[in-house]
Parts: C-alpha cells; sequence; structure tokens
C-alpha cells in the first residue's frame, strides 16, 4: 500500500466508555493523518462522547445504530454504566443484533479496515466476503492478555474458580517470586 493512500476506516467498540473513550483517540488520531473514520456505536454512546475539534469533523464521522430490543435488557439501556453486572449479558446479546445493520452499511460504504473491539466474534464473517481488513484493538495491556492465557487455556478446565485466578498460570513459565 502506498504511503500517501488514504484509507476510510470503521471503527466498532463495545458498549462500556472504557472502550468508547480509546476508540476514539484512535479515531481521532487517524483521522488527522486524513483517513475516513466511521465511528460506529450507538446513538447514546455517541452523545456521551466529547465533541470533536473542528479540524476533524470532515474527516471523522459517527454512524449511529439504535440497540435492538432484547428480553431482560432494561429499555433504553445502551451501555454498561447502565445495568448491573448480571445484565451485561443481556446487553451483549443486543449488541450482536447490531450485527445486521452492520452489515448492510459495510457494504453500502467503501471502508477498507474495521478496528473492533473483542466482542463481535461474527465481525469476521461480514467483513471477509466483503474484502475488509480487520484489525483487533484491545484496551488492556500485553501483561492482561498474557495473564489471560490463549484460547485453549480460556476454553479449558484449569482455571474455574475465582482463586485460580490469582496465581501466575501455568503457562507462564518464567521465574516469578509470586
Amino acid at each position: 500500500m502506498d504511503r500517501t493512500e488514504k484509507l476510510h476506516i470503521a471503527m466498532f467498540p463495545w458498549l462500556a466508555y472504557g472502550h468508547t473513550m480509546p476508540f476514539l483517540e484512535v479515531s481521532k488520531f487517524l483521522a488527522q493523518k486524513g483517513h475516513q473514520i466511521s465511528y460506529i456505536s450507538t446513538p447514546k454512546n455517541i452523545s456521551r462522547l466529547p465533541k470533536l475539534p473542528p479540524h476533524l469533523s470532515s474527516n471523522l464521522s459517527f454512524v449511529e445504530f439504535s440497540l435492538p430490543h432484547v428480553h431482560g435488557l432494561p429499555p433504553g439501556v445502551e451501555s454498561t454504566s447502565e445495568v448491573p453486572i448480571e445484565k451485561v449479558p443481556y446487553l451483549k446479546r443486543a449488541y450482536d443484533k447490531i450485527r445486521d445493520p452492520l452489515s448492510d452499511f459495510l457494504k453500502n460504504s467503501n471502508v477498507n479496515w474495521i478496528i473492533h473491539d473483542s466482542l463481535p466474534y461474527w465481525l469476521p464473517g461480514i467483513a471477509a466476503p466483503l474484502g475488509i481488513n480487520l484489525v483487533f484493538f484491545g484496551i488492556f495491556n500485553a501483561s492482561s492478555f498474557a495473564f489471560a492465557g490463549p484460547p485453549s487455556a480460556l476454553l479449558g478446565d484449569s482455571r474455574k474458580r475465582p482463586e485460580d485466578f490469582t496465581v501466575v498460570p501455568e503457562w507462564i513459565d518464567y521465574p516469578s517470586t509470586t
């Protein structure tokens, strides 16, 4: 790719302030470089974001998708800050239902890349047929991901109790004093 080529990048964060803000900061950085950014979220989450500096408004636009209703999720909820922890699974189900409007948006736009969060497991199935590249943006640092472990560990049976997550995991085999 030519370094002067300008891209259209879609940003797709999870519905939590601790995710939306880092995604906005990356969006602003990329927009300053001249790339076209489509920041995708729900109306309430977008309304909570700080105002953009005027010089970025031509390169950064907000794309709003209403959060579909899911039985068990209180009406009007669009963020983890609006529900107790036990209701977050319902928010995740509603987030998954953004799949269809997001797919329609991607089919009718010229998006080159999608920078996404960890939750839309279904996104590769939409992006690949459209020839759209995906980039995972994890808001956690590398040591957090190392501690969580590889997918095989996450799916395995070795860590089930909360106490299992308070010790150095077996796959971290370098010396430690803990």
